[in-house]
C-alpha cells in the first residue's frame, strides 16, 4: 500500500481537454518536490511557480491530480490558484490590484461567532482591525485576499500583505491529526493597510465564486481516488472474497458518478456565466463529498485497522481527507440546495 505510484494522466477530464500540457508540466514539478505536502515551504515554493490554467476543466484536473499525489499539497495549491483567479476576475471587472511577483496567496473569507474583521478608511487608506478566523497557512504565506466588514451589513474583499507588522498569525488552536501542517488559525489585525478588491458584495456576486467552490470538490475527489486503487489491490489478493469486491464496487461507483458530475460542471462553467452556477456548484460539491465519505467508509471496512497504523501514506491520506471534506457543510448545504429548488431557482 501507500502512494508509491503516480496516478494516470489525465485523472479527471478527457485527454483531449485543452491546456493539459501546462497541467502536465506543473505535475512534473510537483513530482520533483522533496516533501510535497509535508514540507510546507517547499510545497509553497512549487505552488508559486505554477501557472494558473485558463479553464475550469484544466484547473480541476491539476487540483485532482495533485490531491491524488498528496492531499495536503492540494490544500496548499487550491487557495493560491483561487486567489490568482479572483485577482484576474477583478482586473477584468475594472478593479486592478497591483500584485508583486513571486507571492504566495490565501483566501480568508470565513466568519465565526463573536469575531469580526472590520475595514475603515483612515488617512486616505483602508485599514483593517479585528480578528479573522480560519486563516490557513497565514504564518507561511506572503499575502491573502480577506473579507472584512465595511459596515454592519456588508463585507468587502481586500488584498492584505501578511508580512505587515500589524498582522499577527496565531499558531492555534490546531490539534488536527489530518492536515496537521496546514494550520488554519485566526489572524489578529491592528490597523494594517489593505487594498480593496471590488466593491462591497462583489466577492460573492462574481461569476467565479461558484468555480472556486467546485474546485475544492475536485481536490476531495482526487484525494480519494488512490483509496480506490488500494481497494482494487485488496480485491485481487489471493484471499479476496465477494465482500472485498462489494467494497471496491461501492467506492468505484461513487467516485465514477462524482467524476461525471465534475466533468459536466466544468463543461457548463466553461460555456459562460449562468444564474444557476451557485446551485450547480453546491450540487457538485455534495455529490463529491458523499462519494469521498463512501470511499473512506468502504476502505475502512475492507482493509481494517492495519493500514491506518502501519502505512504512513495511507493513514495520512485518510486523516487529511477527513478534515478537508469537512469544508462541506453536510445537511446545512443540502438544506440550502433544497431551499433553492423549492423556490424554483433552477431546474436540472
Amino acid at each position: 500500500m501507500g502512494d508509491t505510484v503516480h496516478p494516470p494522466f489525465p485523472l479527471l477530464v478527457p485527454d483531449d481537454t485543452p491546456d493539459l500540457d501546462d497541467v502536465r508540466a506543473a505535475l512534473s514539478g510537483a513530482d520533483a518536490v522533496v516533501g510535497l505536502g509535508t514540507d510546507v515551504a517547499a510545497t509553497l515554493a512549487w505552488a508559486v511557480g505554477v501557472s494558473r490554467p485558463r479553464t475550469p476543466a484544466a484547473t480541476w484536473e491539476l487540483l485532482a491530480s495533485v490531491a491524488a499525489r498528496d492531499v495536503a499539497a492540494a490544500r496548499v495549491l487550491e487557495p493560491h490558484l483561487d486567489a490568482l483567479g479572483i485577482l484576474d476576475e477583478a482586473a477584468a471587472a475594472g478593479f486592478e490590484v497591483p500584485v508583486e511577483r513571486g507571492c504566495s496567496w490565501g483566501v480568508f473569507a470565513a466568519e465565526a461567532p463573536g469575531t469580526r474583521l472590520r475595514a475603515r478608511r483612515e488617512g486616505g487608506a483602508w485599514r483593517l482591525h479585528g480578528t479573522k478566523p480560519w486563516c490557513s497557512l497565514a504564518a507561511d504565506l506572503t499575502h491573502a485576499l480577506v473579507t472584512a466588514w465595511v459596515d454592519d451589513e456588508q463585507r468587502q474583499l481586500f488584498a492584505l500583505d501578511l508580512r505587515d507588522p500589524a498582522v499577527t498569525a496565531r499558531t492555534g488552536p490546531w490539534h488536527a491529526r489530518g492536515l496537521e501542517r496546514v494550520i488554519s488559525a485566526p489572524i489578529d489585525v491592528d490597523g494594517a493597510v489593505a487594498v480593496p478588491v471590488g466593491d462591497p458584495g462583489w466577492y460573492l456576486r462574481r461569476p467565479g465564486f461558484a468555480h472556486g467552490g467546485a474546485g475544492v470538490a475536485a481536490c476531495w475527489w482526487g484525494g480519494a481516488v488512490p483509496l480506490r486503487s488500494v481497494l482494487a489491490e485488496a480485491a485481487r489478493a489471493d484471499r479476496a472474497d465477494q465482500l472485498s469486491r462489494v467494497h471496491l464496487g461501492r467506492a468505484d461507483v461513487a467516485l465514477w458518478a462524482a467524476r461525471a458530475v465534475l466533468v459536466e460542471t466544468a463543461t457548463v462553467f466553461a460555456a459562460g456565466p449562468s444564474a444557476s452556477e451557485g446551485l450547480r456548484a453546491a450540487r457538485a460539491r455534495t455529490v463529491v463529498a458523499d462519494a469521498v465519505e463512501t470511499t473512506l467508509a468502504e476502505a475502512a471496512h475492507a482493509l481494517g485497522p492495519l493500514p491506518l497504523v502501519a502505512d504512513e501514506a495511507h493513514a495520512r491520506r485518510v486523516a487529511d481527507l477527513r478534515v478537508y471534506v469537512r469544508q462541506h457543510h453536510a445537511e446545512r448545504d443540502l438544506a440550502t440546495i433544497g431551499g433553492d429548488v423549492a423556490t424554483g431557482a433552477a431546474g436540472w
